[in-house]
């Protein structure tokens, strides 16, 4: 699977992003810990926005401070973890049991997973999260566009994009 990783972080200066390769990180910690250097003295968050194959979107926020450092994730669909290593990574629970569907062709509706309240802040309420992602022909790279400019990155976004 291809994916399209990158880090975003605010910064004293505003926001400033760069493309990752995750497949020397080994686990979420380990991703916690790029973000965290990453994010360096400013106020926060670090983001990880992720989306591959055209198929489901991934989240990961730390936050600048004492105890606020836990990673926090959202996955557009806890069945990327069957078929994604990096979203397997991301998700570090019990794999998740495959169902059949009975309508080949048909592509089955998406279930989110993790906490879909970690943009509320930066003006994605989990409500909201939860409706693009349901959004019948929009694509998980058009989800984080809305994302990144309901938060102020989205130029960050479409430069490292474009790079």
């Amino acid at each position: 699977m291809s994916y399209f990783a990158a880090v975003l972080a605010r910064t004293g200066a505003g926001w400033t992003g760069e493309e990752l390769d995750l497949d020397g990180v080994e686990d979420l910690d380990a991703l916690a810990d790029l973000l965290r250097d990453f994010l360096g003295e400013g106020p926060g968050p670090a983001l990880l926005v992720l989306e591959e194959d055209d198929e489901h979107l991934a989240l990961v926020r730390v936050d600048s401070g004492v105890g606020l450092s836990e990673p926090r994730v959202f996955l557009s669909d806890r069945r990327a973890i069957q078929g994604s290593e990096v979203a397997a990574m991301l998700w570090e629970e019990a794999p998740v049991e495959a169902e059949d569907d009975e309508d080949e062709g048909t592509r089955p509706i998406a279930e989110p997973v993790g906490d879909s309240s970690l943009l509320a802040d930066l003006g994605t309420p989990a409500d909201d999260l939860l409706e693009l992602c349901a959004e019948e022909g929009l694509l998980p790279a058009d989800v984080l566009t809305t994302l990144c400019e309901r938060a102020g990155c989205d130029d960050v976004l479409e430069q490292l994009r474009e790079a």
